[in-house]
C-alpha cells in the first residue's frame, strides 16, 4: 500500500495469563510490528495486569491495558473499549489464547484494502500439544504440531489472493471468525462497533460483520494468511446463545447498519 497505516493490534482476554503469555511471546516476532498492542482485559485479576506490567519493559512498540470489572462474559464491551483506545487507522483484532504467525500483522496489512474489512481462519492446537508449548513456551514449534483444521496453517499467498476475491461478500458473514479479523477504525465508527447488547458467547462478530456490509464495506475472507495457533481449552458456557441469535436475526431481517448501545459512548 502507498499510504501504510498506523496498525493498532487489539487483543482480547479474560484471566489466563499463561496463554497471553504465548500470545505476547508471539506478537514479538512479527515481522512487521504493529505500532501498538492494546489488551482488551474483561475483567482479569492482578496476574494479567503484572504480565502486562512486564510485557511492557519489553515491548518496542506501546503495549496497552484497557481493563473493565468482571461483569460475566462482556468481550463486545472490551472490544468497544479497545477500538476506543486505539490510536491507529487501521485495527487488526484478535484474542489472548492465540499463537500468531510471524506474518500475521504484515499478511492483514497486505490484503487491506480501503471500503473492506477481513476475516481470517485459525487451526487448532489438542489439549497435550498445548500443555507442552505451556511448558517450553518454545511458540516457534505451534505450527510444526499435528493440528485440527491443519488446512489453516498453510500459508501460500497466491493461493490467499485467489480466496481474497473468491470467498466474499454478506452472504459469507456466518463465517467471519472474531478472533481473526481487521478493519478501518473509520468503518467500525460508521457502525458504532460492536452490539453491547450481545452478553455470553457468540453471534456478536457475525452481527458486526453484516451491519459492516450493510453499510457498504465489503466482506473479504483470508485462507492461506494470516494464520494463527488456538491453544486447546473447554468451550464457554452457551447459555445466552438463544438470546444472541435472536439479536442477530432482528439485525439481519431490518438490515441494520448501526447500533445504539456501541463504540460511541467511550470516544472522546
Amino acid at each position: 500500500m502507498k499510504n501504510v497505516p498506523r496498525i493498532s493490534l487489539c487483543v482480547s482476554t479474560y484471566n489466563w495469563p499463561e496463554a497471553l503469555e504465548l500470545c505476547l511471546e508471539s506478537v514479538l516476532t512479527q515481522t512487521r510490528m504493529p505500532d501498538e498492542v492494546i489488551i482488551g482485559d474483561d475483567g482479569s485479576g492482578p496476574d494479567t495486569a503484572a504480565l502486562v506490567k512486564q510485557f511492557q519493559q519489553r515491548f518496542p512498540v506501546p503495549l496497552l491495558h484497557v481493563w473493565q470489572p468482571d461483569e460475566g462474559f462482556q468481550l463486545a464491551r472490551i472490544r468497544n473499549r479497545s477500538f476506543a483506545a486505539a490510536s491507529g487507522e487501521y485495527i487488526i483484532q484478535a484474542d489472548g489464547d492465540l499463537v500468531f504467525h510471524r506474518d500475521l500483522v504484515k499478511d492483514h496489512l497486505r490484503f487491506a484494502r480501503k471500503g473492506c474489512f477481513l476475516s481470517g481462519a485459525r487451526s487448532l492446537l489438542n489439549p497435550a500439544d498445548s500443555r507442552e508449548l505451556f511448558q517450553t513456551k518454545n511458540i516457534s514449534q505451534a505450527g510444526k504440531y499435528r493440528l485440527e483444521k491443519q488446512y489453516n496453517a498453510l500459508r501460500n499467498l497466491p493461493a490467499a489472493l485467489l480466496n481474497y476475491y473468491w470467498q466474499q461478500g454478506l452472504s459469507q458473514a456466518k463465517y467471519v471468525l472474531g478472533a481473526n479479523m481487521s478493519f478501518w477504525k473509520t468503518d467500525l465508527v460508521k457502525v458504532n462497533g460492536y452490539d453491547e447488547n450481545y452478553s455470553g458467547w457468540g453471534k456478536e462478530d457475525n452481527d458486526l460483520a453484516i451491519r459492516l456490509c450493510n453499510a457498504g464495506v465489503k466482506l473479504h475472507f483470508l485462507r492461506f494468511a494470516a494464520i494463527i495457533y488456538h491453544l486447546y481449552h473447554k468451550e464457554a458456557p452457551r447459555d445466552k446463545m438463544a438470546e444472541n441469535e435472536k439479536l442477530l436475526t432482528r439485525a439481519m431481517r431490518e438490515k441494520r447498519t448501526f447500533v445504539a448501545n456501541g463504540l460511541n459512548q467511550y470516544l472522546k
